[in-house]
Order: C-alpha cells, then structure tokens, then sequence
C-alpha cells in the first residue's frame, strides 16, 4: 500500500464522554472486535485493557488517556484506528484537553438514561475548541429508563450542534435487539450477547415502518441543505439517490462539523460496536482529510507557516504527553503530522531550543510498547523547525502540603513528584523554604488523592498530607546591592488576560533596559505570597514609573529583590482583600432526597442557582459553592442519598471571603487581622 493510501485508510479518534456514559467498555469492546485482545476486559471487574493503571481498575475509571492501534475491515479495504479512550472525570480535563489537540476526529459517547450530562458539555466544548469533526454514539440502550431520540434532543438543544441520527434502535432497554440502518435500510440484529461479533441482516419489522422513512426523510432533507447536487436528487427523485451517495454527503457534512451522524448500541451487551466502528471509517477523516498543520517559525514568529501530511515534507510532530515507565524510563508520546524519522535519529525540539537523540521507538498498546524502527508522519533540524500552537492548561485549584514519614521518604519523594509534574502540567509542586513543606496542588481532591497513591505504588514512598501553612518570607539585599525603583500597583486592566500585567514607563535609561526583566521577574515572585497569610495574589498591574541604578553595585538580583520590597510595602497600603476559589456544582439526585441535599449544602455556604427536573424521577440541582467547604463531599453526598446520588465540579471564578470567616483564616494563620480593619 502506497503512503498516501496509508494515510487514506488511517483514523486517528478518541473517545470522548462523561464519566460512566461507558466509553472504556466501548474502547475494550473495539480491541476486541478488532483483534487486539481475545478477552473482553470489563470495567466493574477490574479487567478493563485500556484502563491499565491500578488505580483506574480499583476505582472503575479512566484517569490517563490510554493509546492503542487497531485495525478494521470495512467496505473491502484495511483501516488502521489509532485510538485513545480519555477520561470523563472534571479533575482530568487536561488528558481529554491534550488528546483533543492531536486527534483527527472523534467518538461522543452518550448514555441512553443520563443523556447529555455536565462533563458532557465540557468535552463537548474542547473538542469544539479543536475544531474536531465527531459523530455520536448513544451507548447502554439496554437500561431501564433509555431514550435514543431524547437523547438527539439534548445533543441538539443543551450542546447547540446539529445531530442527524442515521440509526434507529429496535426495541429498548430488556427487549432491545439491534438497530434499523437509514442508509441501507436493513434491520440489523444481535442475537448472542455473550460474543456479539456476528449479527445478521434482516427487513425492517413492519410496526417500525413509518418512523424509520420518518427520519430517513429527515437525514435526506438535512443532507440536501449541506450538498447543491444532493439537492437536486433529493427534490428530483428521492429514490435515486444511491448508499454511496448518502455516506459520501454525511462524510461531507461530518468533516465540514456541520452535522453529527448518531448512532446506538449497547457495549456491555455487544451491540452495536461493529457498525460504530464501520461509522468511524465511513465518516471520521483521515490524516489527509484533516489537511495541513499550521505553525509560526522559529526564526520569524510572525511569519505563519504550514506542514502538509506527506512523507517528503520535513519533519513535524507535536508531543502531547510524558509518562513515566518503571521499565522503560521516560515515555514521550507524539503526534506526528509530516515527515518520517528513523530509532536513533535526531530531532529538534522547538521549545527548548536543543537536539535531542530519540533512542527507541514504540507503537503503544495501553501500557505495552510494540518496537519500531521507523515512525511515518518532530521536526529534524533547526531550518525546518516550525512552532506548531502550545495547549493551554488551567491553574491547579487545590494545594495540600506533603511530608515523607521517614527521612529514607524524602529523596524518593521528591524524584516521584518531580516525575509525576513532568507528565501533569496542570499538578503543581512548590516547596516553602520557611516551614519546609512541600506543598503539592492539582484540580481537584481526587486529582490529589491519584497523585499520593501513585508515589505510594509506583515510587515506593509513604508521605502523610498535612495542613498547608504559606508564611511570608522577609528578603533584603545584602551588602554592595543597590536598586532604586519608583513604581505604580493597582487592579488590572479588565480586558487583560493573565496574573501580572508589566508597564514599563522609564525614560532616559534612568534604570538600564537589562534590569527590567529582573523588576518584573520580582513582582512575578512576589505575588507567589501574598500579605494576607502568605496566600498568592491573583492579579497585579505594575507601572515602572522612573528609578536609578548604581553603576558598580546594581545588578539583576538588587533590581529583583527591590521589586519585591516595593510589592510588600504596596500591598500593605493597598488593603488587600482575601479571595477564595469558588466551584461550579451540578448534583443530580432523587426527588426524595432533594431537602437532604439542599440542607447539607446551605451549611457549605453554597448558593443554590437553580433546579430542573431530569428523567426517572431525579432532580439537577445547580450551585456555586466555595471549594474549601467541598472536602470529603462526594462521601458525605453518598451517605446522605445512600449511593444515589452523582455530583459534578469545576473551577468557575475567585470570590471574596466573607469578613468573619477572613478574620478566622487570618488569625489562624497570621494571629492578628489588622489589615482587614
């Protein structure tokens, strides 16, 4: 096969969901159709293949996003799925963040019951903000209270895309047996659970017949909006229009995002997941189909330039992710879009600015590495270098503080959590030189709790998590140090977007242009501790307004720790105000438990939003509440409901304390409040 047939007949999808929509028994499900594994792993055994860590197999989730390569028959021709199952729980938004980024398109897995639930919309939303094209597939149609087309109402209404189901389900929860095909008309069946991988063609049952030309009708209709020629037959004579000409207008349609193919099945039950995975080689787009990348060079960033996928172009790839293998060692998974390089060759990395030699290559099997000698379609010299759009990360939201319980802990501590930030952007390791802590922050206590319990399996280290305590820490230039800076701190702009907003105002080379980069790098550093209790500040403008410099004691560390003295004696004249972060809570619940759950939340201090009424008789209650109160919640949410109940949270904005609990947190921490008089 030639390299642009290669490209032709090769998807690179991930599957994107909720959490518990069933999207890692769909992935097990797919490996095992495909060939890849003789076993079905299952989720609620702790068997699943693509979650391989123990963690995600004790807990029933996927925590990493796991990368495998499949293949697939379909339409007399071999297609290669490169596919990677991401998770679905908030605290892991940036392993579905960074799959999104290097993936050509997508699988949206929805559950029959639950339907479009909050972490539904959230990866929705990224994958939007990828521009990748998906089609949808409503999972568990075998469960009590399923229902496929309100389902399609909810994709379109809740997450304003246009689904066009191109399959029917026949029958639903027990009695569901297999779906109607709207492009080929045919009834398919399954008849034996157990294997699934055989199902046969029938007709349409009779007492199905008008819905099923129904929504033909309706695919039809929307496919002529999107295809002048598809139009015209579709106004002409319906009838002519062939199965080809169907698939190739909602290819056309799915790779322009115009429109969601959806379809059905039941992965736990082996419905379904040949006809998905025929819909992934029909609809989804290749490499080739994706097109050219687009990059800034190196050497002129303003100057765009772009990488076709073909092997003769030089060189492009993007690493998405590092992982730490206790066998292997260091693990660098990337994406490449142009080009081909050889095991041992060398490499540009645009970021560092260095060559770096790639020893080995893998093609990956979740957490097993098949050897390679040549990789097809980063870049392989500096002239050809192309910086391609870097992915950008949230701040971590929660921070506790970490101590080795022996002192042999406190090496292998600090190697695994150095390890562990290298594969996270969005963990976070900081040590307090003052109390001598390390504090360690992430997105969420789960996120957290994943971080301790891999140092204590996959780095051998007991550590205990311990009160965070942040205490401001007093820094004078010794002797022979001069700097002198006159400045401007107040709020900033309201249309900028960052922490720290420098304005450098000096003129007449009062203070050197050298020595500006060391001024901001102060404030930068500074804001790290606060005045109130050593908490950070979240945001700062700061105008250099005029200064002057020694020209035998003046250097970059006098003009830093100067700028950091201004900071403290400005902020103490400021009044600052202490902020904490406040989170977006969604809990879904039955209706009898609504008093229950509204109780507890009035005494977290949370603000109840808003309720609606969702499907079997459960309530969505929607609230902002302060993340300091939210420790221990999802227990407490599970004890007051007896299990029933499911919540979701994310980041949304910083809110001001209210005075007495401030006082409280003041005195705590600083045992005086005299800057909130």
């Amino acid at each position: 096969m030639g390299t642009d047939a290669q490209l032709k007949y090769t998807r690179n999808i991930g599957i994107m969901a909720h959490i518990d929509a069933g999207k890692t028994t769909t992935s097990e499900r797919i490996l095992y159709y495909t060939g890849l594994t003789h076993k079905m792993g299952e989720v609620h055994e702790g068997t699943a293949t693509m979650d391989w860590m123990e963690q995600e197999q004790e807990r029933g989730i996927t925590i990493t996003s796991a990368a495998t390569t499949a293949f697939w028959s379909y339409d007399g021709r071999k297609y290669k799925i490169n596919l990677i199952d991401t998770p679905g729980h908030v605290d892991f938004t940036v392993e579905v963040e960074r799959s999104l980024r290097v993936l050509d398109g997508a699988i949206a897995t929805f559950c029959a019951v639950g339907g479009v639930e909050p972490q539904s919309e959230t990866v929705w939303r990224q994958a939007d903000k990828y521009e990748v094209p998906r089609i949808a597939y409503v999972n568990k149609m075998d469960r009590v209270g399923c229902n496929y087309l309100d389902v399609v109402r909810q994709i379109r209404e809740v997450l304003g895309a246009n689904p066009c189901p191109i399959q029917l389900p026949i029958g639903a929860e027990e009695n569901f047996k297999g779906v109607v095909d709207l492009v080929t008309m045919k009834a398919l069946y399954w008849h034996d659970e157990t294997l699934g991988a055989e199902y046969e063609t029938a007709d349409i049952p009779a007492d199905m017949m008008d819905e099923v030309q129904e929504y033909r009708d309706k695919m039809l209709e929307a496919l002529a909006e999107f295809d002048d020629e598809f139009m015209t037959k579709y106004f002409d004579d319906p009838e002519s229009i062939t199965e080809d000409e169907i698939k190739s207008a909602l290819r056309k349609a799915t790779l322009d995002r115009t429109m969601v193919p959806v379809l059905c099945g039941s992965s736990f039950k082996n419905k379904g997941v040949q006809t998905l995975l025929d819909a992934v080689c029909a609809y989804l787009p290749s490499p080739a189909d994706a097109g050219e990348v687009c990059g800034s060079d190196v050497n002129d960033p303003d100057k765009v330039i772009t990488r076709k996928p073909l092997f003769e172009e030089p060189l492009c790839a993007l690493v998405f992710k590092i992982a730490t293998d206790p066998y292997v060692g260091r693990l660098v998974f990337f994406r490449v879009y142009s080009g081909q390089f050889n095991a041992g060759s060398q490499v540009y990395n645009v970021r560092t600015g260095h060559k770096e030699r790639v020893s080995r290559l893998f093609q990956m099997h979740s957490n097993r590495q098949n050897p390679m000698e040549v990789i097809d379609t980063l870049c392989s010299s500096q002239n050809d270098a192309i910086a391609l759009e870097a992915m950008d990360f949230p701040e971590p939201v929660i921070g506790i503080a970490v101590e080795p319980k022996t002192q042999n802990d406190l090496d292998r501590m600090a190697v695994g959590l150095a390890k562990l930030a290298e594969e996270d952007p969005t963990f976070q390791v900081e040590s307090n030189e003052e109390t001598g802590q390390t504090i360690i922050r992430g997105m969420g206590e789960l996120h957290l709790d994943i971080i301790l319990d891999r140092l204590r399996r996959e780095f051998k280290v007991e550590c205990n998590a311990a009160t965070v305590r942040e205490v401001f820490k007093k820094q004078t230039g010794g002797h022979g140090k001069f700097a002198d800076i006159e400045c401007r701190l107040e709020p900033i702009d309201e249309d900028f977007d960052g922490s720290l907003q420098f304005v450098n105002e000096v003129k007449g080379g009062n203070i050197p242009k050298e020595f500006i980069p060391s001024i901001e790098k102060g404030f930068k550093n500074a804001m790290r501790s606060g005045v109130l209790a050593g908490f950070p500040l979240q945001s700062l403008k700061v105008t250099i307004l005029d200064g002057s410099y020694h020209p035998v004691d003046s250097d970059t560390l006098s003009f830093e720790l100067c700028a950091m003295q201004a900071y403290r004696e400005a902020c103490r004249k400021a009044r600052p105000v202490l902020l904490e972060p406040m989170m977006k809570l969604e809990v879904v619940t039955p209706e009898e438990n609504m008093g229950d759950v509204i109780a507890d939340l009035n005494k977290r201090r949370a603000q109840v939003e808003g309720m609606e009424s969702a499907r079997s008789g459960a309530r969505i209650v929607k609230a902002s509440t302060p993340l300091a109160e939210m420790f221990g919640y999802v227990t407490a949410l599970r004890n007051i409901t007896s299990g029933r109940a499911t919540s979701t949270m994310s980041f949304s904005h910083y809110a001001t304390v209210a005075t007495p609990i401030a006082i409280k947190v003041l005195k705590e921490q600083m045992g005086h409040v005299e800057l909130l008089q």
